[in-house]
Parts: structure tokens; C-alpha cells; sequence
């Protein structure tokens, strides 16, 4: 069974930076591939950014240029680097893999 744990939430100020990482265990993580998503109050869960078994990354418009998706699979975990953070990046952030969710981690930016 595939399980997902996401962390590095937390409150940040505008501008400024958090590393989400997201530890996979129950799957043969390095053949598939993670995605980040959030919710934030009131809106649709999107998508952030996708990264695939071969490495090839996609990024929601929004945040091009600002996070960056990665994943290290001899640690079965994926990560978000979110910099130049906007309040408008305030949401729960989820991390997918094989069709499975995290509970996911909290990102607040606010001064």
C-alpha cells in the first residue's frame, strides 16, 4: 500500500522561501511519477508542478520561475523548493504519487 507524508509547511513572509518534501514508502517510487498540488480556502485543488520517472518537469504558470520540483529516489522522496513566496501561495499543499494523496502540509505567506 502506497503511502505518502508530506512536510515543511509553515508560516513564511512574503518573499521568502520553504522546501515541502514529500517521503513515499510501499511503491517502486523511482517508476512514477510525483506531483505537487494545493488548495487553497475556497478554490479547486491544481496542479503546481510534476516531475516524472525520467525527470522531465511541468509547472503551473503561476509559479514558473519561482519553484522548483525535484525528487531523489534512493530516498523514495520528492521535494518543492518554493522561493520569492507570494501570499497568493497560501494553501495546503499535497503531494501525489500512483493515484495516492498525502494528508498534506499547511503553507501560509503572510507579514
Amino acid at each position: 500500500q502506497v503511502q505518502l507524508v508530506e512536510s515543511g509547511g509553515g508560516l513564511v513572509q512574503p518573499g521568502g522561501s520553504l522546501r515541502l518534501s514529500c517521503v513515499a514508502s510501499g511503491s517502486r517510487f523511482r517508476v512514477y511519477s510525483v506531483g505537487w498540488y494545493r488548495q487553497a480556502p475556497g478554490k479547486e485543488r491544481e496542479m503546481v508542478a510534476v516531475i516524472t520517472d525520467l525527470g522531465y518537469t511541468n509547472y503551473a504558470d503561476s509559479v514558473k520561475g519561482r519553484f522548483t520540483i525535484s525528487r531523489d529516489n534512493a530516498k523514495n522522496t520528492g521535494y518543492l523548493q518554493m522561493n520569492s513566496l507570494k501570499p497568493e501561495d497560501t494553501a495546503v499543499y499535497y503531494c501525489s504519487h500512483l493515484g495516492v494523496w498525502g494528508r498534506g502540509t499547511l503553507v501560509t505567506v503572510s507579514s
